[in-house]
């Protein structure tokens, strides 16, 4: 059936039962995990205001809630497994209470049998690949009263999601601000890595769907885009016509009424010349660029199958520095990978010295069943590991900060944010490179608005200034 047919289908009920109780049905979704999480919250949520639901302000006081999840850590796994118990609790309360669960974890095996044996609550289940189905799924389980689940792999179908990226228009975080899906999946099958086993295998939009959504965006308001992928450096070598992702960039620079454009996440094995080309010379391109490296060491990044050296990481960033004038460098890295030795963490550390980033999102080593490190008999014992993470931060946190402190006095350009106001006014936004700045506004200030800040003062995480 035309998914249209579906949402009509739901429309006309929740109509009727608006009329019934005297309002409409309310959803609240919690997402965790990455910005493609974010953005693909953003397409559910839409087709729910479609189909007649409203967002509620608190997750008690929905008639929907759906968890849109992440897998990546344990950590986030067992925090989502945590927070369910909210819905189980609610459920028993509130038995017409709808409970969805989505995204990463619904793809693992063992994690959806746990689900569907020990959470019984939970009426809707479905993977990453089949989102733009959810309105038939939700039409059935609402007119049959059966769970519905539906993990299968729709990603050959599902790729370039037209229905599902016209309704994100209407259900935008932020209005001034969103993000466009470039590709889905990754053919790198890191050895620590879930994600290419639960996301499927790489898959690019053609880029006149990409221009086409951008355009919408830049129509409907939006200030900012920032274009997503697991690797997005290889956006479009799965094309019929092969179209390079600094080729991407250009078409998207010469998009209307955009103001910025950002991207998220980079290979370093396929960051190119002619990407850092692009970068250079696309005038709305942020000067930021976020590199994971995960681990100085040569040894380790090969057990990670990595595919780059320390040599040619620190090659790269030098490339970066030397042709994109004032570029701001962000990265990942894990601590305690199966195998690393103390001579191998030292390593890590000199690229952290040589490389200075001005951001880095540190992490203990995750073990994700079914991927090859799971297998790795040589763990890290978690002493050493969380006295390694601590000595990371030691390094990373004061080269931050003293890169901060090298920008006081000077002035610039910040997106104004919708957040409240802070303290005495205060107000927040992202300078180009994406550091937060929060600073004193001479006149009200409307979100997405584009300002002069000058720094008056530096933090490791944030800046402080007054609008020149």
């Amino acid at each position: 059936m035309n998914p249209d047919m579906y949402m009509q289908r739901l429309r006309a009920r929740t109509d009727k039962e608006t009329l019934a109780v005297g309002r409409r049905p309310r959803f609240f979704i919690n997402t965790y995990g990455c910005q493609m999480n974010a953005r693909e919250s953003e397409q559910l949520s839409g087709a729910l205001e479609l189909a007649g639901f409203e967002p509620a302000p608190l997750e008690t006081e929905a008639d929907l809630v759906l968890y849109n999840t992440c897998c990546v850590r344990e950590n986030a796994e067992n925090k989502i497994i945590g927070n369910l118990g909210l819905s189980k609790f609610r459920k028993e309360t509130k038995p017409d209470l709808i409970v969805v669960f989505c995204g990463c974890m619904a793809r693992e095996k063992e994690m959806l049998a746990y689900l569907t044996e020990r959470h019984g609550y939970i009426d809707i289940i479905f993977g990453t690949n089949n989102r733009r189905r959810f309105p038939e799924m939700l039409c059935k389980f609402l007119e049959t009263g059966q769970r519905v689940i539906d993990v299968s792999d729709d990603a050959q179908t599902d790729a370039p999601e037209s229905d599902m990226d016209a309704r994100a228009l209407v259900a935008r975080h932020r209005q001034y601000k969103t993000g466009v899906n470039v590709m889905y999946g990754c053919d790198n099958f890191c050895a620590y890595c879930i994600v290419p086993y639960v996301r499927g295998r790489e898959r690019s939009r053609e880029p006149g769907d990409i221009l086409r959504e951008v355009a919408a965006l830049a129509d409907d308001g939006v200030k900012e885009i920032m274009l997503l992928g697991q690797n997005v450096n290889s956006y479009g070598a799965n094309l019929k016509s092969p179209v390079t992702f600094a080729e991407l960039l250009r078409k998207v620079n010469g998009v209307g009424k955009l103001s910025r454009i950002r991207f998220m996440t980079s290979h370093p094995k396929d960051f190119s010349d002619e990407l850092i080309d692009a970068l250079r010379d696309c005038e709305k391109v942020c000067k930021s660029v976020h590199l994971p490296l995960q681990s100085g060491s040569g040894r380790v990044l090969a057990a990670m199958n990595r595919r780059y050296t320390q040599e040619g990481y620190l090659a790269l960033t030098e490339r970066l520095r030397a042709s994109v004038p004032g570029v701001a460098i962000t990265t990942d890295i894990i601590v305690g990978f199966p195998g690393e030795t103390e001579e191998d963490f030292l390593e890590t550390l000199r690229v952290v010295n040589r490389v200075r980033f001005e951001g880095a999102f540190t992490f203990l080593y995750s073990k994700r069943e079914g991927t090859p490190a799971a297998k790795m008999s040589d763990a890290v014992p978690a002493q050493i590991m969380k006295d390694r993470f601590k000595r990371l931060l030691e390094t990373v946190n004061p080269i931050i900060l003293a890169k901060n402190q090298s920008r006081v006095g000077e002035t610039v350009q910040v997106m104004a944010e919708d957040d409240p106001p802070g303290k005495n006014g205060t107000l927040t936004g992202r300078a180009d490179d994406n550091t937060l700045v929060h600073f004193c506004g001479k006149n009200p200030v409307a979100p997405g608005e584009l300002l002069n800040v000058r720094i008056t003062e530096a933090k490791t995480f944030y800046l402080t200034g007054t609008e020149a």
